[in-house]
C-alpha cells in the first residue's frame, strides 16, 4: 500500500554500490519528490537528480540535513560489512553512524518511516543452529564479534527508537549475503583466490539475494508501508561445494586447526583484510533463513532463486564449469 509520506528520502551509504543502486531506484518513484544521499565520499559515478550531501552521519551534520530537509523517509544502508579499515574504526561507523542518524530522526516532527538494512549474520553459524532460522528465532550462539556484533547492537538501537517513536514505520531487513555482477564482497573476493580453501568435514548450506532483488526489496519497503522484521534471501540453498564446481574454482580442504591460514591467504591473494571470524563460520556451518513472512507481506518473491543468483554471478565474473580445476578438490 502506498504511503503518502514517501516525499523526500535520505538514503545512506550512498557512494556504495547498493546505495546508489537504491537512490537511483527511488528517484524514478513519482511520489517522491527528492532523494537526498549522503556519504563520506563523493559517488564514483553521477547519482542522477538524488542529490548528493558530504556528511559524516557520526557527527551532528546528519540532524541538520534531516531537519533542513524537511525528510521523511529515511533508508539506512551504512552498515559496513567489510572493509579495510580497522576495526575499530569500522564499528565506530556502524555503531556511532547508527546512533547519530537514529537521534535525528527521533528529534525530527517530519520523519515517518525508517527502513534499515540488516544482515542475517545476526543470527550467527553454530553446529547447533536451527535447520532454519525464522525472524523469532534466537542465535544459539550469538555473534560476539565484527560487523555480525555490530548487525545486532544496530537493531537494539532500532528497536529503542520505535519505543520512543511508535509512529514510526519501521523496516528491518536481514539480508542473506547479495550476490550479482555488480556485488564485490569478502565472499566474491574469497571466490577468486588462486585455490579456494573450505574446511575438511564441511560443506555448508549457503543462501544468496541477487542484487536486483535487493534493490527491489528496500524500494518497497520505502514506497510502501510494510512494518517489522523480515530476512530477505532468494529461494533454496547451495552447498559451497556446488557453487565451487560450478564456478570452476579449484579448492582445497583444509583441518579446522589451520583456519588463520585461510586469513593469511585472503590478505596476499584477494586483497582481504584478513578473513572475518563470522566469514569462517559461514563457511563451516553456513546458514539457511525462512523468508516466508517477507513473501507473504509483499505478496511476492525473488526473481532470482541463490542458485540463480550465484549463477549470474559467476556468468559475470567469467567463472566456469571445468573438469581439470577440481583435482584439488573434490565432493
Amino acid at each position: 500500500m502506498p504511503v503518502a509520506a514517501a516525499r523526500v528520502v535520505l538514503v545512506t551509504g550512498v557512494s556504495r554500490f547498493l546505495g546508489a543502486r537504491v537512490a537511483n531506484a527511488l528517484q524514478a518513484e513519482p511520489g517522491i519528490e527528492r532523494v537526498i544521499g549522503v556519504d563520506t565520499v563523493p559517488p564514483a559515478e553521477s547519482l542522477g537528480r538524488t542529490e548528493f550531501v558530504r556528511v559524516d552521519i557520526r557527527t551532528p551534520g546528519i540532524a541538520k540535513i534531516i531537519a533542513s530537509a524537511g525528510v521523511d523517509t529515511v533508508v539506512h544502508l551504512n552498515l559496513v560489512t567489510s572493509s579495510a579499515a580497522p576495526r575499530a574504526k569500522v564499528k565506530e561507523l556502524n555503531i556511532i553512524g547508527t546512533m547519530q542518524l537514529l537521534a535525528a530522526c527521533q528529534r525530527s516532527p517530519d520523519m515517518r518511516k525508517l527502513v534499515v538494512r540488516s544482515s542475517a549474520a545476526v543470527y550467527g553459524s553454530s553446529p547447533m543452529d536451527p535447520a532454519v532460522f525464522t525472524e523469532r528465532d534466537e542465535p544459539a550462539e550469538p555473534p560476539r564479534s565484527g560487523y555480525a556484533k555490530d548487525a545486532v547492537e544496530v537493531e537494539g538501537y532500532v528497536r529503542g527508537l520505535m519505543r520512543r517513536r511508535s509512529d514510526l514505520t519501521v523496516s528491518v531487513l536481514r539480508f542473506a549475503n547479495l550476490l550479482g555482477p555488480g556485488v564485490d564482497s569478502p565472499f566474491t573476493r574469497y571466490l577468486h583466490l588462486p585455490v579456494v580453501p573450505t574446511v575438511l568435514g564441511f560443506d555448508p548450506r549457503l543462501q544468496f539475494v541477487h542484487e536486483d532483488d535487493g534493490v527491489e526489496v528496500l524500494r518497497r519497503m520505502t514506497v510502501e508501508a510494510h512494518p517489522g522484521c523480515y530476512n530477505v534471501a532468494g529461494d533454496g540453498v547451495l552447498l559451497l561445494s556446488q557453487a565451487l564446481r560450478r564456478a570452476g574454482r579449484p579448492y582445497l580442504p583444509v583441518p579446522s586447526p589451520s583456519l588463520s591460514v585461510l586469513g593469511d591467504m585472503g590478505r596476499r591473494f584477494a586483497g582481504l583484510s584478513g578473513f572475518s571470524p563470522e566469514l569462517l563460520r559461514w563457511l563451516t556451518y553456513g546458514r539457511v533463513i525462512d523468508t516466508t513472512a517477507l513473501e507473504t507481506e509483499l505478496a511476492w518473491r525473488p526473481k532470482y532463486s541463490s542458485e540463480a543468483a550465484f549463477a549470474d554471478f559467476a556468468a559475470a565474473q567469467g567463472l566456469t564449469h571445468n573438469r581439470l580445476t577440481h583435482l584439488l578438490g573434490r565432493a
